[in-house]
């Protein structure tokens, strides 16, 4: 269902005119980063959680759903109540590891 229209938002195009560039480069960021996962060495015989969940987030954006950040943001977040054990060094790692039996 499509958000109802704010008369006082801009229009589309002055929306892409705004904030195209910015964009287009950030999502040569992303080609980019993949490429370099790509070419990397397979050190472990699987894709990574973070990257299985990268990868869900992207089909999320061209779903034509809207509130794609909401459904991304809720994708990558530890929906957990309980307090970890020990964090690490690491800390947050951007998206919840696959649960463990």
């Amino acid at each position: 269902m499509n958000a109802p229209v704010n008369p006082n938002a801009m229009t589309r195009t002055e929306i892409v005119d705004l904030y195209f560039l910015e964009h287009r480069a950030r999502l040569l960021d992303v080609a980019a980063f993949l490429d370099r996962y790509d070419r990397g060495r397979d050190d472990t015989g699987e894709d990574d959680f973070r990257m299985t969940a990268y990868r869900e987030a992207i089909t999320l954006l061209l779903d034509g759903s809207g509130d794609r950040t909401a459904r991304i943001l809720a994708l990558m977040s530890d929906h957990s109540t309980e307090p970890i054990e020990q964090a690490g060094m690491k800390g947050a790692c951007g998206t919840p590891p696959p649960e463990t039996a």
